[in-house]
């Protein structure tokens, strides 16, 4: 059986436009004494681990599921879930392109509800957020949402590339705690709000697409809220049918696992400075719906493993830019290493470094 790296992890790197409500859990590995690392939930980051240069090419990788090993280079999925890279979300019009609509009525099992985009990040349900609002409208978005006692609006993301298109799906946001802090900000910052992520939105239009330029107000949206619940509902009606679904959902299981399993033995293979850690495995488990143990619990954890590993490039490349630094000084200015400088500004440093 042959697999590429897109496939593997075809169960945990999603599009968040298109996502199906079954999950994933975990346990965390026991602490090692004789190994220094941080921790993140069920992600470690060891910083001794073997350099780029030191890792193997190729891994071998046993899926169990027709006691096949896989032994390639790891090359993209042209068929990927993500293969279109940003095109693989799908995006409103840019506001910029966009008319007002008049509002004459609203679809049946739609809403009306506002819009707060949120830059590139993706926010998943159950999760909680804390936001610090200061820009005038927002202001105004909370006073509106206070007022009328909904307190949920929704966050979608914008397009990274094609100003002021935002992302046909995005989550609800509900509004938890609220502290003015005016006074104690000199009206820097208007409100610090606690939020929980209570579901999805489909979003069909938006309705005031000439504010977002005026920034007279905020936007608000036509969509449908996403009933992720009734995927935690089964029909029993048909006692064959409940074993069928039940019997085809082990199979899909089995097949993560094995999946997960494969890509975590990768990783401590290949030592990996961050990774999943090896217990993680074991309390493997998918559930359908939204709850806390479904697939938006493994989204998260999948979100903090690229954090981190992007944290860890970050650190790579600062201490190899601080060794540089080093190297020029001494070398090119003749600096000894107790007469170092704790600090030095960019605008002080050659163009060469």
């Amino acid at each position: 059986m042959k697999i590429t790296m897109t496939a593997l992890l075809f169960a945990l790197v999603v599009s968040f436009s298109a996502v199906d409500a079954a999950g994933f859990s975990f346990t965390p590995q026991p602490k090692s004494p004789s190994v220094a690392f941080r921790r993140f939930d069920n992600v470690i980051h060891y910083p001794g681990s073997l350099t780029r240069q030191q890792r193997p090419d190729k891994v071998r990788c046993y899926m169990g599921d027709d006691d096949d090993i896989a032994d390639e280079d790891f090359h993209d999925d042209e068929d990927g879930p993500l293969s279109k890279g940003v095109n693989s979300v799908s995006w409103l019009p840019s506001v910029h392109d966009s008319k007002p609509q008049v509002i004459s009525g609203v679809k049946d099992g739609n809403e009306i509800l506002p819009l707060f985009p949120l830059g590139g990040i993706v926010y998943t349900p159950n999760s909680e957020h804390v936001l610090n609002i200061f820009e005038p409208r927002y202001r105004q978005m909370y006073n509106d949402i206070l007022m009328n006692g909904s307190k949920r609006f929704v966050v979608s993301m914008s397009h990274p590339s094609v100003k002021g298109s935002f992302a046909k799906v995005g989550v609800l946001f509900q509004l938890e705690d609220l502290k003015e802090v005016s006074e104690q900000t000199q009206d820097q910052i208007k409100y610090i709000c606690n939020h929980k992520v209570i579901g999805r939105v489909n979003i069909d239009k938006v309705l005031n697409p000439d504010v977002w330029t005026s920034r007279e107000t905020y936007l608000k949206v036509e969509g449908t809220i996403i009933d992720d619940s009734k995927d935690d509902e089964i029909d029993a009606s048909s006692d064959v049918y409940v074993a069928v679904a039940a019997a085809k959902l082990s199979t899909e299981e089995q097949r993560l696992k094995n999946a997960f399993a494969c890509l975590v033995d990768m990783q401590h293979e290949l030592q990996e400075d961050v990774r999943f850690t090896k217990a993680s495995v074991d309390s493997f488990a998918v559930k359908p719906g939204s709850g806390e143990d479904g697939l938006w619990q493994t989204i998260r954890l999948w979100q903090s493993y690229t954090e981190q590993r992007l944290v860890n490039r970050q650190n790579e490349m600062q201490k190899e830019f601080q060794n540089k630094l080093i190297e020029f000084l001494k070398r090119e200015k003749g600096v000894k290493d107790e007469e170092l400088p704790s600090a030095i500004g960019f605008t002080d440093l050659p163009s060469a470094v």
